[in-house]
């Protein structure tokens, strides 16, 4: 997932950190079924620092062999944690959250 339009590092930290304490990927993280990783953005001329945010994208790693429907469920709850997320963040932080973009790729389908 990517973080967009004005998005600090702290976003991205805080986003996670909110990710990692959803129940449903609690449950998988602990089972080692599923990793939360921040990384550099991928998408080109965005580097760390730039002015369209910054410039780390959130990947969730599914390990071993998937279901298809374990996939489609891990890909709602991040949906709706980040729904929460920003819902949360409206309450707590002064303007509007960074627009979330949650993309499966490289789903195995």
């Amino acid at each position: 997932m990517r973080l967009a339009r004005g998005a600090s590092e702290g976003d991205v930290g805080a986003l996670k950190a909110w990710l990692e304490r959803e129940r449903k990927l609690e449950g998988l993280r602990s089972s080692g079924e599923l990793e939360i990783q921040e990384r550099a953005g991928t998408e080109e001329g965005r580097g760390p620092g730039s002015p369209m945010g910054a410039g780390l994208d959130i990947v969730l790693v599914l390990i071993g062999a998937v279901a298809p429907k374990l996939f489609d469920e891990v890909y709602e709850q991040v949906k709706s944690g980040v729904r929460a997320w920003r819902e949360n963040r409206r309450s707590v932080e002064s303007g509007e959250p960074p627009e979330v973009e949650v993309t499966p790729e490289g789903d195995g389908r």
